[in-house]
């Protein structure tokens, strides 16, 4: 089953690099260009996990999980931060929060894949579906 893939990211180069990574691994994404698009996009198509950036307009990316986490209909939604925020304070917070992991900017497309391997709980390979 094809995995349904959340990337919620103000930066439209950066969002756009993502999602066509993502679909040329075979996953199917929706993307938003801001925490709050992001939130109302999470609950209408209950995707099977969320790529988000921390630092945007509208709400950021701490807000969008934790107004998830409240949602009995997204609180299971596994998320990984993408972000430029590299400091371990920062880090340790959105896992406190909740994230399920947080991978940080520039990142290359393999360590984002082994993310999203890692906390979907699938096998790597040549496609993860």
């Amino acid at each position: 089953m094809m995995k349904k893939i959340l990337v919620i990211e103000d930066e439209a180069q950066t969002r756009d690099i993502l999602v066509e990574s993502l679909q040329a691994e075979g996953f199917d994404t929706i993307c938003a260009e801001n925490g709050r698009v992001g939130v109302n996009k999470a609950q209408e198509y209950l995707p099977d996990l969320v790529i988000c950036d921390i630092i945007m307009p509208e709400l950021d990316g701490y807000g969008v999980l934790t107004t998830l986490r409240q949602n009995s209909l997204t609180a299971k939604i596994p998320l990984i931060f993408l972000t430029a925020k590299t400091s371990d304070v920062e880090r340790y917070y959105g896992i406190d929060l909740g994230a399920n992991a947080y991978v940080t900017k520039p990142c290359t497309v393999e360590s984002l894949l082994a993310a999203i391997a890692k906390v979907c709980k699938l096998c790597t390979g040549v496609k993860l579906i």
